[in-house]
Parts: C-alpha cells; structure tokens; sequence
C-alpha cells in the first residue's frame, strides 16, 4: 500500500508540469499544387522550438502557454510568418491550411494571421484547381459548418450531385450503372449487392476527411465509371482530439404516432438488424422430397411429420396494426494521436444507430398498356395494386481505424461492420383488367404481403504508405477484404381472390395460392493493389511518373426457394383472414393444408459466379508549355467472369431438353486498354481551362450476367437474368458497354471560397445496357437487361458559389450557391424495338429511331442560400433539388415507357454551436418542405401518366445535437 501511494505522489508530481505544455499542429503544402511539403522547417520566431513536416507536410511540438509567432521556411519556398498563434495548457491548437509559394528571388516573409488559416476549406480548392482530373468535393470544414450529419446530407452540395433516397450518388444524372463510390480509394462493394455505388449515409461527418467526386477518368482510376466517381476518405491522425457524441430524432405528421401503421410480428433481435432464426428455413425444406400428403401415402413421411413440417412455418400472415414511433439516431465518434516510440499512432474508432419508421396510406403499384385501339391515346390499365405499406429500418454500423508514422512510412488498418435490417408489412387491394387488357384474366383480390430484409457487410482493409528521404519516391499499397450477407428470410404473401358473390377464397388463376420465399447470397470482394510515384523534373520543372497493378478478386452465391400452399381436398372458408389459414384445424392430416416445393433440382434459381480482373496502368504529369499540365496515361484491365447456373428448361428436362446449363463457363472475357488524356493550361493563378478525353466501360452485375428469375414477393415483378434468350427479341449474349467521354471545363476561384466554373461533357456509348420490359410476356409483368443501340449524350454544367458583400457590407455573412447540369442524350433504337414502337404507334404518332438514354437525367438543378456567421456559431441555409424526368425502364411492344418524376426537394437547415469552445451544437431541418410526391410513370403519345410507383414521402422534421467532449 505504502507503494502505491508513493507512486501515486510521484505521478502528481510530474503530471502539472506535462498539463503546463500545448500542442501545435499543423499542415503545410505547396500553393502551386496542393501537394504535402515534405522537410518545412516550422519554428517560433527567433528560437530554435519547432519541429520538420513529414512525409504529409504534418508538424507537431509542445509550448508552454502563450501567443506566438511562428515561422516557416523551405528550400526554394517564400518563407511565412504566422502571428497570434495562441496555446493553451494541455490543448492542441491546429494550423491547417499553411501554404507556400515557390520564391524566384530572396522576397520579404509573408505573413498571415493564425485566423486566416483555421479552414481546410481553402486547401481542398487548391486540390480541386490543381487535380490532373476534373474533380469537385467537399471537406471537413465544410462538415462542421453546415452541421450535415452524414455524407449522404453533406454530398448533395456538391456539383452535378444528386442523391438517390438519402444513400445512393449520381453524378452528372447518369444512374447508379455509371457512378462509382469508393472507400479511401479502394473498391468496396454496398449493402445492396446489385448496385454499383456504396450506402453513404452511414458515415457520420465527424469521421470525414472530406469527399471528392472525379468526373474525368484517369489512368490510376478503376475502368468501370463513366459520371463521375465518389470517393470518401476517412480520417487518420486527427489533428485534435476528436469525441463526439450525437443524438437525433425525426417527425413526420403523416407517419408517425399513427395508429394505423402496419407491422408484423418478427424475432427478438430485429431491432439489432438481423433476425435470430424466427424466420429460418423449417427442417426437409431442402429435401428433394418434402413431407406433403402425398409423401405420406407412399410412405416417406407420416402424416406426423407433415403436420409439424406445416406447423414449422411462422403461423403469421397478416399485417397487423400498430402505433409507428418516431425516427431515432444515436453515434458516437472517439479519435485522437499519440506518440509511440520514434513515430505516431492515430486511432479512430466511431459507431452509430439508426432505427426509422414509415408509413404510406397511399402507395400504388401499376402495369399499364396501349391499347388495341390504335386510335386511343390513354393507356390501358391491365393490373392495379393500391393501399397501405410500413416499414421499419434499422441500420448499425461500426468502423476502428488505426494507423501508425514514422518520419517515412505510414501503416493503416480499417475495419467497419454495417448491419441493415428492414421489416415490411402492406396491404393491398388488387384490380385486374380481364376485358380490355391483353393477356389479363380478369378479377378483384386483397393481399397481406409481409418481408424482411437482413443485410451484413465487413470490410477490413490495411495499406501501407513507404517515402525515399528526400520524398521523390512514393510506394502505396493496399489489401482490402470484404465479406457481405444478404437474406430475405420468409417472404410472404397471402391473396384473397373476391369471387362475384363477395367470397374470399384462394384462386391459383387469380390471386393465387399464398406463398413463402427465402432468398440468399453470399459474397466475397478481395482486392490487392500497388501504387508506385516517382517525382523528376522535365524542362525544368515538376514533373511525376505513377504506374501500378491491381487485382480484383469476387465471389457470389445466389439461391431462391420457394413453397406454396396447396389443398389435399376442398378449400376451408378463411373468412378472408391470413391469420386464419396455418390454424391447426385446417393443417393436415387435421384439414387440407400443406405446402408443396415450388423448387427444381437443380434450381434454375440457384447460380455461383466469379470474376477476375487484373489491372495495369502507366500516367505521366508534366509540364510540355508553361502554364499547361499535361496527364496521359493508359490502362489495361483484364477481366474474366465465369457462371455456374441454368434455365428453367434444363432445370426442368435436363439433357433431354434443349435448355441452358453453365458449369463455371466464361461468359465476360475481354483484355481492354483505356487510353486517357488530361490538360489543364493556367490562365491566371486561379483560372483554369482544362479538356480531357478518356475510355471507359460498364460491365453487366453478377444478377444481370445470369439465367436467374427473381420474383418480387411484394409487386409480382420479375426479373429476368440477360443470359436468357427470348425469340425474335434478344439472343441471351449480354455483354460490357464501352463510353468515350471528352470534357471542357472553364474555371475560376476567387477569395473565401468563391467560385465560378462552367463545362461541357460529350460522350459515345457502345451498346449500352438498359432494363427493357419484354414485350413478349403479356401475362406477367418481366423485365431484362439487354444491349440496346448505341448512344451519345452532350452535357453542360455551370457552378457558382458567390458571397452577397459586394451588394452591401450587411451581406457578407450571406451567399448564394449552385449548380445546374443540363443533358441531351440519344439511343440509336434496335431494329426490334423500332419495328415494335412502329407497328404499335397511335394515329398521328410519328416514331423517330432514337429516343432519350435510360437511366440519364436530362438536367439536374442544385441551389442554396446561405447564412454563415461564425461569431455567433451559426450556419442557416435552404436548398433546393431536382432531377429531371428519367427513362427508366424501356418499354417495347405493348408497354410504354416508364419514367422517374421530377422530385421537387426544398430543404432547411439550421445548426447552432455553443460554449466558449463550440463544444455543443444543435441541428434542426425540415425536410421536403414542398411536399413533393415519389413519381415513377408509364408515359404514353398524348395520353395522361399513369403510376408505375407512387407514394407520399411527407414532409419531416428533424433534430440532432452533438456534444464534442
């Protein structure tokens, strides 16, 4: 005891001397290209304290209290003195944006007021007009600004952006097929397996270094983006220390505290994302043989084990109601530096929580044709699903982040968990058009259809960062794993067909017999890549070689199993109540009820695919002209998908038939070189003109490259896998789109942030790939990716950003942003779809061979005021967004075009800092103030727009408030 209280005296001791010291930390780069300044002597005037930047053009060292005046000095560099440096005991003062100019000739020091470097807003316009690509983005001081909580918030402010459901980017309105979203510069894969683009709305801002999108491609970039590429990049070594706790609520009047909200009984564990097997495949249900009445009498199984294989399945079928809750968040972010022997260690750890809840009294789910009639405009309804839809999601995401530096050398290692969770309830009265539709047997019918969704993703990823002394030498690599989970664990759906007489009875030619779906798929993603960059000097000046090789490693297994419920016997009378149908009395050998496979061997919808694609790229940055930079590079990319799955004929015939069965085949096999070519000529210090071309590609997704069918429970929809070949209309050869994109970009950058650039894109697809509504299947409703004819768009873009001072000196704490993209695409029509558009066109319609490009907005209009005033911790703004009327499925024969409606976003946000430190903030926003409705139409010659998909998201309101510890 007696030594524990010594020690415990001895470390009082010296501890007030260690609290005496403040920490200065800083960065400093090069203003000519927003590079790290690798050697900058940083010093308190007139001594000899301070401390070298590294590798980073990161600096740190200790001072007692006080007001400085510090000064920094490099080979070649105008010196910078910076005064009323102040430092406070046992804080860190952070410098982030130091920049210095090359020096012709012996200048006088510049100097500059610590006030004037606090933002690191102007480093990331540095980055933006020097990049080799045409980039935009946002930074973390724009973060703390605006009080955006997460970067799907935070990234609609960017240029030619607009954000699909508050998660998924689209740059320049090219959709999700032509965007790409990378995590610190590695390709990860989402939650949603089918997507090109990465769920940003679950990273919290607090962990952001910033965001950057690329509109042009360069050599170093992945191939397989066309509008633009996001990248987030987390933070490291934070500057200060970071402990961040933040809470947030949302109201909608329409959604929430309703009584008439519909849910349905799922497991314990649903609030955590994932369910805890009340939901699992029962036992035999993989079984070639599964128990059913007839088993049973051939003696397979007993009578017994069908009655429990039927009592296995969950009992629930109905959507029952409930009273919604409010949206809630909760997250926390911990992150700080140390020093650990001769280097530094940064760690960063954050986990945040999201449960949301909505409710829509007025969803319709439409099929609509031409009519027979060739002199009748409208459209024709063949099928109308209209009523009810709930939903509860739950979102939990985990990310650990550490990363050690030497003087030379920096090692990260990153791993996140997501887990989505989304329980869904709905229910729907079902019109069908047996008169005038085509193919349509005609009847009424009510339908509980109920869902959930579980999806995990881990990604853990480790790089490594190697500099020579004199940092002319720069070795980057990267290994990163990534292992996502998704299941639908069983799907429901319960359909009562009325009869004439008002009857709810089961019809197999109608509603249908009630249904039970698990779906499944696993997937692996690993990559592996190496960066390589060597400085010289070319004509005498600055120049850099970079080269590397990547490889892309990825995995899936998919698999659908499906049961319906059949009668051994005459159908019960349920009254019309789903909850009624899995009752003892009416479950076998007790009553007729059993469940029969709806499953082949093999399955036609069970399919394994992988792909490989190794990469290698050369660039070269130089100055050939003064003023004029030039970036030309080249990569090779090759990439080989294999399949392993079959059609429905093989599935159902074998050999004997004439279907399709894969065994590990190549179906993509392709060795591709992508030329690209950047300049940027400097008009003025801050006035660029930049033109690139470059070639770039869109390969087909696992699911589209397959002979699967998916079925969607909820609206009856199917999908079609483009491998399979229908008569007449599509041969089955689904392959890559190859885009040439040339860009020209005017820009100029102005004091505080201003900005003014105007663009203009042109690009050439080659067979690009489209979702097409099959015309030849007029009693279901099925869809297909296929090839269509080649395309081209033209595009121009403007942005401005300007504060209101020069109007009156009131206004300087105002300002007004924006930024509008305007798009003219074209597809050169096949001859199939011509002809069909053509002998279905209505009197007087006049059929072009071209039409607009799926998936492309024809504008995109982003705009905001803002008011920022940082002496009362206040940033206010309203914004605005649109995004014009999109192609998105293609119709053909029969079935018109569907379009996404614009969605007329207006939006407000208030965030409000307090304290003496700014340590507290309040946010508040209403969201969709305008009230806009969710739009997806069938649109038609002269005729009125009738719903593909439509509900009322309702405007919400929001608050959130973060306390920095």
């Amino acid at each position: 005891m007696k030594k524990i209280i010594a020690t415990v005296l001895l470390l009082s001791a010296f501890l007030p001397s260690f609290a005496q010291t403040g920490t200065v930390r800083g960065t400093v780069t090069d203003r000519s290209n927003g590079e790290p300044l690798f050697g900058v002597a940083a010093v308190v005037a007139g001594t000899t304290k301070g401390a070298v930047t590294d590798f980073d053009g990161k600096f740190e060292f200790q001072l007692e209290p006080g007001v400085y005046n510090l000064q920094f000095s490099f080979v070649s560099f105008e010196r910078i003195n910076i005064t009323d440096v102040v430092v406070d005991a046992g804080e860190v003062t952070v410098l982030h944006n130091i920049m210095m100019n090359e020096s012709v000739e012996t200048l006088e020091a510049v100097v500059v007021s610590a006030e004037a470097i606090r933002s690191s807003e102007t480093a990331l316009l540095t980055v933006k007009r020097k990049s080799p690509a045409l980039m935009d983005g946002i930074s973390a001081a724009s973060f703390d600004k605006i009080g955006d909580s997460d970067a799907g918030d935070a990234v609609k402010r960017v240029t030619g952006v607009s954000v699909e459901g508050g998660k998924y980017v689209f740059v320049r309105g090219l959709g999700d097929r032509y965007t790409k979203t990378m995590l610190n510069n590695v390709d990860i894969p989402g939650l949603d397996p089918d997507r090109n683009s990465l769920q940003i709305d679950i990273f919290p801002t607090s962990l952001l270094n910033n965001m950057m999108v690329a509109k042009s491609f360069t050599a170093d970039m992945p191939a397989d983006f066309t509008g633009g590429m996001v990248n987030i990049e987390t933070k490291d070594f934070p500057d200060e220390r970071i402990f961040d706790i933040s809470v947030s609520t949302g109201f909608n009047p329409s959604m929430h505290f309703n009584d008439n909200y519909l849910s349905y009984k799922g497991s314990s564990t649903d609030w955590l994302g994932f369910d805890d097997g009340q939901r699992s495949l029962p036992q035999y249900a993989k079984e070639t043989t599964i128990p059913t009445p007839l088993s049973a009498i051939g003696g397979q199984y007993t009578e017994q084990e069908v009655n429990t294989f039927v009592n296995s399945f969950d009992p629930n079928m109905a959507a029952q109601r409930s009273t919604s809750f409010m949206d809630y968040g909760v997250s926390a972010t911990y992150g700080d530096q140390t020093s650990v022997g001769s280097g530094k260690l940064g760690y960063i750890f954050s986990l945040s929580y999201k449960n949301s809840t909505k409710y829509y009294d007025d969803v319709v789910y439409g099929e609509y044709q031409l009519s027979s009639d060739l002199s009748r405009n409208e459209l024709q309804y063949s099928l109308i699903q209209d009523g009810e839809r709930g939903e509860s999601n739950v979102l939990l995401a985990g990310l650990a982040g550490l990363a050690y530096k030497t003087h030379l050398s920096k090692y990260k290692l990153m791993v996140m968990h997501l887990q989505n969770g989304e329980s869904t309830a709905m229910k729907l009265n079902i019109d069908n058009d047996g008169d005038a539709a085509i193919g349509q047997s005609g009847y009424q019918a009510s339908a509980d259809n109920l869902s959930y969704n579980q999806r995990g993703l881990t990604n853990v990823m480790l790089n490594g960062e190697h500099n020579n002394s004199n940092g002319n030498w720069n070795v980057e690599w990267k290994l990163a794993s990534t292992f996502s989970n998704m299941v639908d664990p069983d799907i429901r759906r319960t359909a009562f067909t009325i009869t004439p007489s008002g009857n709810s009875v089961f019809s197999p030619g109608a509603g249908g017999y009630p249904s039970r779906t698990w779906r499944y798929l696993d997937e692996v993603n690993l990559v592996g890549k190496i960066d390589v960059a060597r400085k010289y000097m070319f004509l005498g000046e600055d120049a850099k070689v970079k080269f590397g090789v990547s490889h892309v490693y990825k995995q899936r297994d998919y698999e659908i199993l499906t049961y319906n419920m059949q009668f051994f016997g005459s159908q019960p009378d349920f009254g019309g109540d789903p909850d009624k149908v899995l009752e003892d009395q009416y479950i076998y050998p007790n009553g007729p009820v059993y469940f029969q496979t709806g499953n082949n061997t093999p399955n036609p919808n069970a399919y394994n695919s992988n792909l490989n694609n190794t990469a290698f790229y050369i660039s070269n940055e130089f100055n050939p002209l003064t003023n004029l930079k030039a970036i030309v590079g080249l990569r090779a990319e090759k990439f080989t998908q294999r399949h392993t799955g079959r059609d429905i004929e093989y599935a159902s015939f074998g050999e004997n038939g004439n279907g399709n069965n894969l065994d590990n085949e190549k179906v993509l096999d392709a060795l591709d070189l992508f030329p690209t070519v950047n300049l940027v000529y400097s008009l003025t210090e801050t006035m660029n003109l930049r033109g690139s071309y470059s070639r770039t590609i869109a390969r087909p997704s696992f699911k589209e490259l397959s002979f699967a069918q998916i079925i969607d429970p909820m609206t009856n929809r199917i999908f079609d896998g483009g491998l399979y070949a229908f008569d007449g209309s599509w041969d089955g050869n689904l392959h890559e789109s190859n885009i040439n994109n040339f860009d020209l970009r005017w820009e100029t950058y102005m004091q505080q942030g201003q900005i003014l650039s105007v663009s203009a894109f042109y690009k050439t697809f080659q067979d690009p790939i489209e979702l097409v509504r099959i015309p030849l299947q007029a009693t279901s409703t099925e869809y297909q990716p296929r090839n269509v004819g080649d395309g081209t768009l033209f595009g121009l873009e403007l942005e401005f950003r300007k504060n209101l001072d020069f109007i009156a000196q009131f206004l300087e704490s105002f300002s007004i942003n924006g930024n509008m993209t305007l798009v003219k695409s074209e597809i050169q029509m096949t001859d199939t779809e011509y002809v069909s558009r053509v002998n279905n066109a209505r009197d007087g319609q006049t059929i072009e061979n071209t039409r607009p490009m799926a998936g492309q907005a024809p504008y995109i209009l982003n705009g905001g005021i803002g008011y920022d005033n940082s002496k009362l911790g206040m940033d206010v703004g309203l914004f605005y967004n649109v995004r014009g009327a999109t192609l998105t499925i293609v119709g053909g024969g029969i079935f018109p075009d569907i379009y996404e409606q614009p969605f007329h976003s207006l939006n407000f946000n208030l965030n409000k800092s307090f304290g003496i430190n700014r340590k507290s903030s309040v946010s508040f926003g209403i969201d969709n103030i305008l009230n806009s409705e969710r739009r997806v139409d069938y649109t038609g010659y002269k005729a009125s727009n009738q719903p593909y998909t439509r509900y009322s998201p309702g405007t919400s309101f929001n608050v959130s408030y973060k306390l920095s510890i």
